[in-house]
């Protein structure tokens, strides 16, 4: 991957308003918002061409923000929901150049949310936004990952990517590593909480920041600690306070 450490301001039109239900056809409905969700972008139609999107490109509309990737840049802009239009304005970009990424993609992906305004009609779990010139972006909402089976990463200060815990389901389990040792123990999930039993570690020595996160895993252990999981973000509350998250590894 190439950066040019650059970024790209995009001015667009912005005007206030709020999701509200509709029972006209192709319309934003209340139970179906637009809005708090990840919505992952399938394809781009424009000029009669459609694109398929690369793995990774998404976008989130929320409280005023909408926040994404084209697939390789990521960009950020003002936004509101009327109704069954969204309007996107004073767009922030980076602008960077990733190799086996389809540069053209992006640049049909930005240019359809530089529109002035875009219609937009949920079907289920689909959302498709029309711009003035008849260009549409398809997109699906994103599934959480599972929380059994994903091998989930720990986003601790010094851990470096080393702290990591798996979930079996079958075996009512997790292990992985606290960031030095490596850790296990018995693992019951129910009703949004897990029910950790004592952990068997390694005794390694490791410096001392390292030895710190540990700590701060460890104390997961103490208790029933609540869990959410967000899309790739796992969240791990313990009954003590101790907070800690995690992202899937792909």
């Amino acid at each position: 991957m190439t950066l040019t450490a650059a970024a790209m301001l995009v001015p667009l039109m912005a005007a206030c308003g709020s999701e509200k239900a509709d029972s006209g056809s192709g319309s934003v409905r209340a139970e179906r918002p637009v809005t708090g969700v990840r919505w992952s972008v399938d394809s781009v139609t424009a000029d009669g061409r459609t694109q398929q999107a690369p793995a990774g490109a998404h976008v989130t509309i929320d409280k005023g923000r909408a926040e994404g990737s084209f697939g390789c840049n990521n960009f950020s802009a003002e936004a509101t929901v009327d109704g069954d239009r969204v309007r996107l304005g004073k767009t922030m970009a980076t602008e960077m150049a990733c190799e086996n990424k389809p540069m053209a993609f992006e640049k049909t992906l930005a240019r359809a949310f530089s529109d002035q305004e875009l219609k937009a009609k949920v079907d289920d779990d689909r959302l498709t936004l029309t711009t003035g010139r008849g260009d549409t972006v398809r997109l699906t909402k994103a599934k959480d990952a599972p929380l059994a089976g994903t091998k989930w990463t720990v986003t601790t200060p010094k851990a470096d990517g080393r702290a990591h815990l798996t979930f079996d389901e079958k075996k009512g389990t997790v292990s992985g590593s606290l960031g030095c040792n490596k850790v296990n123990a018995k693992a019951t999930v129910s009703d949004g909480h897990i029910t950790l039993g004592p952990p068997a570690t390694t005794r390694m020595m490791c410096e001392d920041s390292l030895m710190a996160d540990e700590k701060t895993l460890l104390r997961l252990f103490d208790g029933k600690p609540k869990y959410r999981v967000d899309h790739q973000t796992l969240t791990l509350t313990s009954e003590n306070g101790t907070s800690v998250r995690a992202v899937a590894e792909r």
